[in-house]
């Protein structure tokens, strides 16, 4: 590798300034972060997302469908 000096050191200051494992990877509950009603939105937010792309590719399916068969 061209800088693997640099790489190295970088690599070192990183486990060190981080230590064993970093902040995002350690075992935390997440249901002891969340709110009361912080489970109703992501799933409501999850549904507005994912439901009008599904009916999008639905329609082009039934069109491409249609299109066969009519035509």
């Amino acid at each position: 590798m061209l800088f693997q000096r640099k790489y190295e050191k970088m690599k070192a200051f990183q486990k060190e300034q981080l230590g064993e494992s970093p902040p995002a990877l350690e075992d935390e509950n997440l249901a002891d972060k969340l709110e009361k009603n912080d489970t109703k939105a992501l799933i409501i937010s999850a549904l507005i997302t994912i439901v009008p792309i599904a009916l999008v590719f639905l329609l082009l399916i039934a069109a491409a469908g249609w299109f066969f068969l009519v035509r």
